[in-house]
């Protein structure tokens, strides 16, 4: 497959659905970002002033998204009462992990019966980038189509991201489709952490603790997944250093 430096035009798609629900993957026990998550969960690390989970909820409802589901489990306590104090939209539901880590997949799984059988939005509470000229979010929800998509996913440039220096995740086609880095290979492009999912993709999967990139993969398999070049600035906050670089890049957009 061939990569190519951009696709999908910012033209709704002719099938494209709302989205009312966002789910939002909070449980992880972000170990990279020791020693602040050792009395914190990582959502509740702040970058430019405000919790990263904070951030990811501004975006939800900025994008008209009326609806959250936050899952759980690292001082779950903590992060229970941060989401009760926040005022405004989105309207927070949570799906208490307490009892066991689900990873990414597994934490959706458990939550479908709140999710509903329409597609949502699948985000991670520590995801941030700079917005471009419109908002990622909404140039998502716009040109994902249920007729030929089960997933679309966010994705953002390995070579330009701040705070990145994997080898990237996804070869993507001219039109949009997906394919997964082979080995030994470096793919120009990374999963920014939100995607509109199909809960259909979800039919079969086990209980307990399974990453979202099985779906991802069953979705690549039947050739309906779909990416969308992330318009603006990526920024990878996985480690306590990274957290200085999202905010001079964040300042920088501000001058």
């Amino acid at each position: 497959m061939t990569a190519a430096p951009d696709t999908l035009l910012d033209v709704p798609a002719a099938g494209s659905v709302r989205v009312d629900t966002a789910m939002v993957l909070a449980a992880g026990l972000g170990t990279r970002m020791r020693p602040l998550t050792d009395t914190r969960p990582k959502p509740l690390v702040e970058v430019d002033g405000r919790a990263l989970v904070d951030h990811v909820l501004d975006r939800v409802a900025a994008a008209g998204i009326p609806r959250a589901i936050v899952n759980v489990h690292h001082h779950a306590d903590l992060l229970e009462a941060h989401l009760k104090a926040r005022a405004g939209a989105p309207d927070i539901l949570v799906s208490d992990e307490r009892g066991l880590l689900l990873e990414t997949g597994g934490g959706v799984r458990k939550a479908l019966p709140l999710i509903g059988d329409t597609p949502f939005l699948a985000i991670n509470s520590d995801t941030i980038w700079i917005e471009g000229a419109r908002p990622n979010l909404v140039r998502l929800m716009e040109q994902f189509d249920p007729e030929r998509m089960d997933a679309l996913l966010l994705l953002a440039s390995a070579a330009h991201s701040i705070g990145y220096d994997g080898l990237g995740d996804f070869q993507m086609d001219k039109l949009g489709r997906l394919e997964r880095r082979g080995e030994r290979t470096i793919a120009p492009f990374v999963y920014a952490g939100a995607a509109i999912l199909k809960p259909e993709l979800f039919e079969g999967t086990p209980e307990g603790a399974f990453s979202l990139n099985r779906v991802f993969d069953r979705a690549a398999a039947a050739e309906r997944l779909f990416g969308l070049r992330l318009d603006g600035i990526w920024m990878h906050v996985g480690t306590p250093d990274a957290i200085a670089l999202a905010e001079e890049a964040i300042e920088r957009s501000s001058d």
